[in-house]
């Protein structure tokens, strides 16, 4: 991707739709089971609308639909200008599935998502399968814009690229849905180089949750002198990286300091040396890592 990019850029997806590249999270603390107080959601949700992002990635795990709706509209920015996510529960079937995108569109008060993922490949093979199917019928209804998937091994990818083929058989060509995003966690202490490959020989665009790891890596030697030479903060210097790697980092706060600081990303360019320095062969994970279950999980 080219340095030369700012909170507008977008990537495009396989759907013809454009996703900007600066996400907002709000997934609460894993204390809460990640849940946002709705209060603090909604505040946080406006004022990242205000500094300029346009994309919020929400989900029934994290029961932040209703308070991203209602951020959204105390934003005053029109709905079409904002591209929103949600994800169904992992272990969500057919039925559930259907549930949960209705579910969220009322809660949320709005008539479509931009973007719908599964959260996690939990449930096996045919609960994966009934979900993906629900969210191809909800996209033929106009409730979702664009399908993905999130926390899936290359082994569920490759199931479920099989079963969109099935799909296609049953139903006609182009009738099977597509995966036009992914997301993972991912930092340069969890690069998942081998998802990332199969991703971008796919053409879907990858998402990059909890980029700032949590902050448990800023004392890191490599990230203080990269953030020294840029004369940035490690946060910041962590979401370029994510940034120049062609990721959609999807940095979540509620200070409104910190919302303001992690848009602040398009006044400086990491060289090839600071890439170097930052890159890292280790599988670190900060939190969990549904990558890794079975096929019967």
């Amino acid at each position: 991707m080219s340095p030369e990019f700012s909170i507008t850029s977008t990537q495009r997806l396989k759907t013809g739709y454009d996703i900007p590249i600066l996400g907002f999270g709000t997934a609460g603390d894993v204390s809460d089971n990640y849940q946002m107080d709705p209060q603090e959601g909604e505040n946080a949700v406006s004022k990242a609308l205000a500094v300029g992002y346009r994309h919020i990635d929400s989900a029934r795990m994290y029961g932040s639909e209703k308070s991203c709706g209602a951020g959204i509209r105390r934003s005053k920015v029109p709905r079409e200008q904002i591209f929103v996510t949600s994800k169904v529960q992992s272990g969500a079937g057919y039925e559930d599935t259907n549930a949960a995108i209705d579910a969220g569109l009322k809660e949320s008060g709005l008539e479509y998502f931009d973007l719908y993922l599964i959260h996690a490949p939990y449930g096996g093979s045919e609960t994966r399968k009934g979900a993906w199917r629900a969210m191809v019928d909800a996209k033929g209804e106009g409730k979702v814009r664009s399908l993905g998937v999130s926390n899936f091994g290359l082994h569920h990818l490759r199931e479920l690229e099989g079963y969109i083929a099935e799909l296609e058989k049953e139903r006609g060509k182009g009738k099977g849905g597509e995966i036009s995003v992914g997301q993972w966690e991912l930092h340069p202490w969890l690069m998942r180089k081998e998802i990332v490959a199969w991703c971008r020989e796919r053409e879907v665009v990858v998402e990059a949750y909890c980029p700032l790891i949590r902050g448990q890596r800023f004392g890191e030697d490599s990230l203080k002198r990269v953030a020294e030479r840029v004369n940035k903060t490690p946060a910041q210097v962590l979401l370029r990286w994510s940034i120049q790697k062609g990721f959609v980092p999807l940095p979540k706060s509620v200070t409104p300091a910190r919302i303001e600081s992690n848009a602040d990303l398009f006044d400086f360019v990491l060289d090839e040396a600071d890439i170097n320095e930052l890159d890292t062969e280790e599988y670190a994970p900060c939190t969990w890592d549904p990558t890794m279950s079975s096929l019967a999980d």
